[in-house]
């Protein structure tokens, strides 16, 4: 494996000097490599954190001292915990004392103290299983010190290098360098390309890599294929996902299970030995063959989602990025980006290769993602090199591509870290809390059994089927006992696997899978699992206007020039020459977008949508892109940012000495620094009196929902203009006493559909407010024409206000109009992130969408943050947690119905499984104590726990989400998973069936006419009919689960054929079970009355349901009135504790 250098600064050795120095690193997971450096790396396999490079052939004191600086940094991980954020939000159940590990309101960012602290207080049977879809902590700290370790490396190598480098052009030494070795039909070969030094300007590269700098390569299939075999191809190695073994090796390591397999082999044993082979294996077999077809069945389940996971693992890595072919500007995926490539940067970007800058205007890259720095670096001719990974925080340029994939530091990076290692979700935590207590419950249970039926056994009081005594002191032999024991012990560990739900939590990413996937279709891209769940909970959505709520289709329609208004906007014939030529020069060289032919010859326009109308506006007014360009040379650039709103650009003629700055931005602030305007005459006009009229033109097109840009120009004399190139670089273009040149209304409509969507999230309890840099005035038409304002409403302060307004309230006030705010205009990113801020100290949970580099720490703070697929920058979309498609805020509101329905469907598994929870443990418990044996036996109930685990999760958690989920209010942080209308289902529910098969229990033998039969066949019998009626109770339960507050439960069961199958299935299996495998179940065939009699008991249960819905429930949750002791108990001994420690 080649490991490159960091592509800047950076020499290449020639082959006399090859063996020049030894770099030992202790690194994870590589072995010793040779580089195209000149540099052997002793990498070696225990991770240690020490460098170290020895001259063989020279002394070098400088090394050691820049390794040990850049070494011995500071190592410490600042983790932020959002858990006081969301400790605002009204909790039910909160004690200052009281310190629950299960409750983090948010994962987002939590410490991994607070993680570590839920791990140890989970009560788990199988931690591999249970622990698979969290952040594997102990993996998560070697990565980043793998990260550290990376960097360090790449620090030294460029060291190293540099040494070199000055010794090549010291004159004593006489040293040259290699001569480049081609490689095929190109210059230069893969590991001169690769060490490049900083000789090697751009223009040579492009001759040797035969690209067009302008209009880069062909781009056709063959070519693409020949730099990928020159060159290799822009990927890196990804490691496989595991395998189905894996998943059953896992399912396996449940101690349960274990437990229980022992017993099996035991009871296997001594079944041969006691009565044959015949017959005595059907015990243990049965036990084993259950026990199998739980972990087989696990592992399926397990193994589905986990190639879900990957595909969509897989989507998030797939960039789109705009590469130059052929003179056009087209999208492709990363993947497909090849050496030679040139691809033009904005402000946002991810650089997806690494490359030499061919042009650049104040071109800042944050290089912290490979450095571990957060320093802005300014790229320029002097320091040209561009690496992969880094993100483009500030001007715009182009680059071409020298390396590719792992022949990249950010490829060979990627290479070592790049197993996922998963996140927690707040409802994973929760559920694990939930779990922990049922299992604590049903361990008690599990071990009051064992002890009352290992007492009545051994007290002579237990009987088999026939009547017989069990054990008689001195009669029994040690065989008998000891199978009669392991069948005890064999029935109190299955209470335990049916008592402890480790399901339960896993639930949350079976259901998280299956909307992932769902939510792929209705355009959304989940980034963080936590934020699917998270979204069912927002009360807030902060969203942007353009390309958000509107089409994102821009066209100017209105077009002012001095005070004359064209009609229509494209008619050139009412423009004077000179204003005309002003006119294309500033169109054509201040902006980000370009035009072109296209393949059929057609003209072309790519950029913003902003840039692309203004500029399809000048193509029509006659301007001729390339040729107005070619006119003229750029000096310097000030690229548009959200903060300054303009972008200006200053030129020479090629033959004349005028410079004149061009400016473009928000109309009404472009107009305030114009003092002079040029009319459709050609004459130059004061504004003095005009600027008025002007005004009230931008409000009058604002008020049409039109968004006003203006340009505006300044001549300036050259031999003011810095020659040398490090001041043009710092030089700031004048921005005052410009001359207006044009204003033009931009309409951008809105999207069909966003004002239904709007009301929809108004009706679900959600609040939409627009905060957009726009106009206040267009702000307010557009939220009029949305649905945000309705015609009724205040559009004055604090309903509709200024970001400047909004950030200069002291923070008292501040909080007062947080939440009266529908519509911020000409707002910053800082405005959006303090508006952020202060809704979630008000204890919102609040969801931002926003598409640019400025907007990642208003998406970062977020609860959750929406960035938009399509307009939306690499910086903005790894700051976010969902990525909008389709950049359409009907998909921002599908979103919340997902994540509702996750967590509906959660609470629907709870119902379903707490009722098969309570009534196995009541029935088992009381029978255990009242008869000395338990009517459901270790076969039956692993086969009850396959139903209430596994197969439950897939049919309850994948219902699809329903319209009534946006009919109610959204779900508290805070609020109990267990809500009263729950505990009143599944409660009548349990009583039911609990009362129904206790009086089978005990008085079976008469209801069901056995009284004559002999004693074992008629308690086989009474068994059998009580097993069959307790799986169809849950087989009909499982269609009440569906609908806890709805009377008619069957609505849309046709739309979840996975459910029909589950459901259908299951009642299948068990009519098999009944009749064709009663030796492994110790069952009887039943006749059809008896199959009558249990299916009316189940069928009781739906009549039952709608009854019970009828019954009201308190408001106060029960759970908040059983927590009050526990907090109260946990509360006074931690005082205690606390009080003996400061003893």
């Amino acid at each position: 494996m080649k490991i490159s250098p960091v592509a800047g600064e950076l020499g290449y050795a020639s082959q006399r000097q090859r063996s020049c120095y030894v770099l030992d690193v202790g690194f994870y997971g590589f072995e010793k490599t040779e580089t195209p450096l000149g540099l052997s790396l002793d990498v070696g396999a225990e991770g240690k954190k020490q460098v170290a490079v020895a001259p063989l052939k020279r002394r070098c004191n400088l090394l050691p001292t820049a390794v040990a600086d850049m070494t011995n940094g500071n190592d410490a991980v600042v983790h932020q915990d959002l858990e006081s954020a969301a400790a605002n939000d009204a909790g039910w159940g909160s004690d200052p004392d009281f310190s629950d590990p299960f409750d983090i309101g948010n994962t987002k960012n939590a410490s991994h103290e607070s993680l570590r602290r839920w791990r140890e207080a989970a009560l788990v049977l199988n931690a591999s299983r249970r622990f698979r879809y969290t952040l594997d902590l102990k993996k998560d700290e070697e990565q980043e010190r793998r990260r550290r370790m990376i960097r360090a490396h790449a620090q030294v190598i460029r060291a190293a290098l540099l040494f070199k480098l000055a010794g090549q052009r010291a004159i004593v030494l006489g040293t040259t360098a290699t001569p480049r070795t081609p490689n095929g039909d190109y210059g230069i070969g893969l590991e001169q390309l690769v060490s490049m030094t900083r000789d090697h300007n751009a223009k040579g590269l492009s001759d040797m890599l035969k690209t067009n700098q302008e209009t880069g390569i062909a781009g056709d299939d063959n070519e693409v294929l020949q730099r990928k075999t020159a060159f290799g191809s822009n990927t890196y190695p990804v490691k496989k996902g595991r395998s189905f073994l894996n998943f059953l090796w896992e399912a396996w390591q449940d101690l349960t299970l274990i437990i229980l397999i022992i017993a099996a082999v035991a009871s296997l044993v001594l079944g041969i030995k006691t009565e044959g082979l015949e017959e005595g294996w059907y015990d243990g077999g049965s036990i084993t063959f259950a026990v199998l077809l739980v972990i087989f069945v696990t592992a399926t389940s397990d193994y589905r989602q986990s190639l879900q996971f990957q595909n969509l693992n897989e989507e998030k890595r797939n960039i789109q990025v705009e590469v130059i072919r052929g003179g056009r500007r087209e999208k492709i995926s990363i993947y497909e980006i090849v050496v030679g490539d040139v691809i033009p940067l904005k402000i946002g970007d991810q650089i997806p290769a690494d490359g030499i800058l061919i042009s650049g205007h104040s071109l800042a890259i944050d290089e912290s993602s490979m450095t571990g720095e957060s320093k802005i670096v300014h790229k320029d001719q002097k320091s040209p090199f561009l690496m992969s990974g880094c993100k483009v925080a500030d001007g715009a340029g182009s680059m071409l591509v020298t390396g590719v994939g792992i022949n990249t530091e950010w490829g060979l990076l990627m290479a070592s870290i790049s197993e996922d290692t998963g996140e927690e979700t707040p409802l994973q935590v929760r559920l694990n809390g939930v779990a922990t207590f049922i299992g604590i419950v049903g361990l008690s249970v599990a071990l009051s059994v064992l002890v009352i039926l290992l007492a009545r056994f051994f007290t002579g009081n237990s009987r088999d089927p026939d009547g017989s005594v069990q054990f008689v002191r001195g009669q029994t032999s040690i065989g008998e006992a000891v199978d009669g024991v392991i069948h005890i012990v064999t029935v109190a560990v299955t209470i335990v696997v049916v008592a402890v739900p480790e399901g339960l939590p896993l639930a949350v990413t079976l259901t998280l899978a299956y909307s992932m996937k769902k939510m792929m279709a209705d355009k959304a891209l989940v980034r963080r699992l936590s934020a699917c769940e998270t979204m069912g909970s927002a009360t807030t959505i902060c969203s942007d206007k353009t390309g958000t709520l509107t089409l994102n289709q821009m066209t100017v329609v209105e077009a002012y020039v001095g005070r004359k208004k064209m009609d229509p906007p494209e008619d050139v014939s009412q423009l004077h020459a000179t204003i005309s030529s002003l006119l294309d020069e500033g169109l054509a060289q201040n902006t980000a977008g370009s035009v072109f032919l296209n393949k059929d010859g057609g003209v072309e326009v790519s950029g913003s949508p902003t840039e692309k109308a203004i500029l399809q506006w000048g193509v029509k007014l006659g301007m001729k892109f390339d040729v107005v360009k070619s006119e003229s040379i750029i000096l310097h650039v000030c690229p548009f940012n959200s903060a300054k709103k303009r972008a200006g650009v200053a030129v020479r003629g090629r033959t004349g000495s005028k410079v004149h700055v061009h400016w473009k931005g928000a109309a009404e602030i472009i107009l305030a620094s114009c003092s002079q305007y040029i009319d459709v005459n050609g004459s130059l006009q004061s504004l003095d009196e005009d600027k008025d009229f002007l005004k009230d033109a931008i409000d009058n097109m604002a008020a049409k929902s039109l968004r006003c840009v203006a340009i505006a120009y300044r001549a300036y004399e050259a031999d003011e203009v810095p020659t040398d190139e490090e001041q043009l670089a710092e030089w700031t273009l004048p921005e005052d006493d410009l001359v207006l040149l044009a204003i033009v209304g931009i309409k951008d409509p809105c999207r069909p559909g966003v004002k239904d969507a709007v009301k929809l999230c108004t009706d679900a309890g959600v609040k939409v407010r627009m905060v957009t840099g726009d106009n206040i005035q267009t702000a307010k038409a557009i939220a009029l024409e949305c649905g945000i304002l309705s015609p009724g409403d205040e559009t004055n302060e604090p309903y509709v206000i200024e970001g400047k307004t909004f950030r200069e309230l002291p923070e008292k006030e501040r909080e007062q109009i947080a939440q009266k705010i529908a519509v911020m205009g000409r707002s910053s990113p800082t405005d959006k992130l303090l508006l952020v801020q202060t809704l979630r100290r008000l204890g919102d949970v609040v969801a931002v969408t926003g598409d640019g580099t400025n907007d990642a720490p208003a998406l970062h703070e977020a609860d959750i943050g929406l960035s938009m697929g399509i307009q939306g920058t690499e910086v903005a979309k790894e700051s976010s947690d969902i990525i909008i498609l389709d950049d359409n805020f009907a998909s921002v509101v599908k979103v919340v119905r997902w994540g509702r329905s996750v967590y509906a469907n959660i609470q629907k598994f709870i119902q379903f499984q707490l009722t098969v929870n309570v009534a196995a443990l009541v029935i088992n418990v009381v029978a255990s104590i009242t008869s000395g044996d338990v009517p459901l036996n270790s076969v039956q109930l692993l086969w009850v726990n396959l139903i209430m685990d596994t197969l439950g999760a897939l049919a309850l958690a994948t219902e699809p989400p329903t319209d009534h989920l946006m009919h109610r209010t959204p779900v508290g942080r805070r609020e109990p998973l267990v809500t009263n209308i729950m505990w009143r289902n599944l409660l009548i529910q349990a009583f039911y069936q609990v009362a129904v098969l206790l009086v089978l229990n005990f008085c079976g033998k008469s209801i069901l006419g056995l009284n004559n039969d002999q004693t074992e066949h008629a308690n086989m019998v009474k068994n059998t009919v009580i097993f069959n009626a307790f799986v169809l109770c849950q087989i009909f339960n499982e269609f009440n689960a569906r609908k806890p507050e709805e009377k008619y439960v069957f609505e849309g069961v046709t739309k979840n054929p996975l459910f029909i199958g589950i459901v259908g299935s299951t009642f299948i299996l068990q009519i098999i079970i009944i009749n064709f495998l009663g030796k492994f179940t110790t069952t009887v065939r039943l006749d059809i009355k008896l199959w009558i009699i249990c299916l009316v008991i189940g069928i009781i249960s739906w009549p039952l349901a709608v009854v019970g819905k009828f019954i009201p429930v308190p408001k106060t949750p029960l759970a908040k009135v059983f927590i009050r002791p526990y907090q109260r108990c946990i509360a006074s001994r931690n005082a205690r504790r606390n009080a003996r420690n400061s003893n």
